[in-house]
């Protein structure tokens, strides 16, 4: 997530993001991140030992407290190996080309607008967790038998409202806006062909303007000086203005949870514009052919735990999938949802992803 991600949200957001987690991604630690505490766990993942190695493949941005890691190898026998593969989108792709011959035993970081391919192509086995309170909201209705969703995000153009303040410039609200001279060479954001949130986006803009519609959207935004990269994290902490690195882009593709990780003395200095999400939900599923499914169950099982569901606001940037555990007061305040973010069925994704895909790089590259 929106990478988150959000969502939300990835490991070099340690510094840029104020906590020792950072967005959609983020890096854990033995501090802030640490989960507080909780009811016993949801799922089976410590209840018996299973032991030995498992390979979690992930994506870039995932990152829980080495704490709570060390407490579940304990608990479970079990050696936890992750090995990142890039982006949300990459994670994916990599994880169908290796189908036959799969990297590990369980991933985590397939996302909604991505999940088709693998599901259709086999790549998980069947197993289902038992999932928390309020989890089922998110079960897809082909491929819950595979696939478990961890968190939820919504992917949204954010901005930096520090810099609007000093410039003396309205912020844009929708999407129309950002294809508005007044917002010329101020947006940036990752690629739909190669990012999850960049993909999300794209979505947003289908569910907005329709089939017939989002080409001639794209072709104003492009001419209105938007730039495209490759990932969330080359958009946030590369061209962002408030991402760390002396960015010269005062509007990104972010995370509507990305507002509570840029706080100052208790004001945030960014904003989401809730007019412009998507919602993204992560899933984890065991690899068909894994060398330890036993323990690739069992991590699934963790993930959907409390202990994990609770620490994921702060080490990934994205709110629980259980309505059991309460999200830190920063959040409440300043990581607003939006209340009818854009929406397109998993079904129509399924039919016309690679279509749109292609479409779009058409649009991009000309």
């Amino acid at each position: 997530m929106k990478t988150a991600r959000a969502r939300a949200l990835t490991a070099t957001a340690t510094a840029a993001l104020l906590l020792s987690a950072a967005g959609c991604s983020t890096m854990g630690g033995d501090s802030a991140s640490e989960p507080t505490e909780t009811p016993s766990s949801t799922g089976g993942g410590g209840a018996d030992e299973v032991g030995g190695t498992v390979v979690l493949v992930t994506h870039s941005s995932f990152s829980l407290p080495k704490k709570l890691v060390r407490s579940f190898e304990s608990e479970t026998g079990i050696d936890l190996e992750t090995r990142s593969a890039g982006d949300g989108g990459t994670l994916t792709a990599k994880l169908s080309l290796t189908k036959d011959n799969p990297t590990g035993d369980v991933a985590f970081g397939v996302d909604n607008t991505f999940a088709s391919r693998p599901l259709d192509e086999g790549v998980f086995a069947s197993y289902a967790a038992d999932l928390p309170a309020g989890a089922d909201e998110y079960v897809l209705d082909e491929g819950g038998d595979r696939l478990t969703p961890v968190d939820v995000g919504n992917v949204c153009v954010n901005v930096d409202t520090t810099w609007f303040e000093r410039e003396g410039i309205e912020p844009p609200r929708t999407l129309d806006d950002l294809t508005d001279p007044t917002y010329a060479d101020l947006f940036v954001t990752s690629g739909a062909s190669t990012s999850s949130p960049g993909m999300a986006f794209l979505l947003s803009t289908i569910a907005e303007y329709g089939e017939d519609g989002w080409q001639d959207y794209w072709t104003d935004l492009l001419a209105n000086g938007a730039k495209v990269v490759d990932g969330w994290e080359d958009a946030y902490y590369g061209d962002f203005t408030q991402g760390g690195a002396d960015g010269e882009r005062p509007i990104v593709l972010s995370y509507d949870s990305s507002p509570a990780f840029t706080v100052t003395d208790g004001r945030s200095t960014t904003a989401a514009l809730l007019d412009t999400c998507f919602r993204q939900v992560e899933y984890a599923g065991v690899l068909a052919g894994a060398d330890n499914p036993a323990g690739a169950e069992a991590v699934v099982d963790w993930l959907v735990s409390d202990e994990v569901q609770a620490a994921l606001p702060t080490s990934m940037y994205v709110f629980p999938v259980s309505d059991a555990v309460e999200v830190p007061a920063d959040w409440a305040q300043h990581a607003e949802q939006p209340s009818e973010p854009y929406e397109v069925a998993p079904a129509d994704i399924a039919a016309h992803r690679e279509e749109w895909l292609t479409e779009w790089t058409d649009v991009i590259s000309r």
